[in-house]
C-alpha cells in the first residue's frame, strides 16, 4: 500500500511541476457599453447608463474591474486597455465608463469568464443610453 501512495504521489508531482501552458488569445472586436462589474453582477442597483455613471466611475477609480456589456449580452472583464500596465483606476478607463464602445483586442476565455486585453478603441459614442428618467441618478448624484 505504502508503494502505491508513492508512485500515486511521485505521478502527481510531476504533473505539478510541469509548467502551465499560456493559452493563446483570440483576436476579437466587441461592441457594448463600459459597465461597473460589482454593481452588473451583485444587481445591488441599476447597473446601465446614466443613472449609474457617478457610482461606475467611484467603483472604477476605486479599482473594480470595469467590463464591457456587449450587444448580445455576453460580458467581457477588461484586463488591460490600450498599453496600461493595469485597468484599475486608469483615466482611460474612467474617460470610457459608461459609454458605448467598440474596441480590439485579444479574448481569453477560461472557467466561464471572459478576460478582455484591448488594443485600441475603435469608436466611442459617448453614454447613449439614458436611464437616468427611470431610474434616478445612483447613488452619489441628483
Amino acid at each position: 500500500m505504502a508503494g502505491l501512495v508513492g508512485v500515486a504521489l511521485g505521478a502527481g508531482a510531476l504533473g505539478a511541476g510541469a509548467p502551465a501552458q499560456a493559452a493563446a488569445g483570440q483576436r476579437v472586436k466587441v461592441t457594448g457599453e463600459v459597465i461597473d462589474s460589482w454593481c452588473y453582477l451583485t444587481e445591488i442597483m441599476y447597473p446601465e447608463g446614466t443613472a449609474h455613471h457617478q457610482c461606475a466611475l467611484w467603483c472604477a477609480a476605486g479599482g473594480i474591474p470595469v467590463g464591457i456589456l456587449a450587444d448580445d449580452g455576453t460580458v467581457y472583464t477588461v484586463l488591460k486597455i490600450e498599453g496600461d500596465s493595469t485597468s484599475n483606476a486608469n483615466p482611460k478607463v474612467l474617460e470610457i465608463q459608461s459609454r458605448r464602445v467598440t474596441v480590439e483586442g485579444d479574448l481569453y476565455a477560461r472557467d466561464g469568464i471572459n478576460y478582455l486585453l484591448i488594443d485600441r478603441v475603435v469608436d466611442d459614442q459617448g453614454i447613449v443610453k439614458l436611464t437616468h428618467d427611470d431610474y434616478g441618478i445612483q447613488p452619489f448624484g441628483e
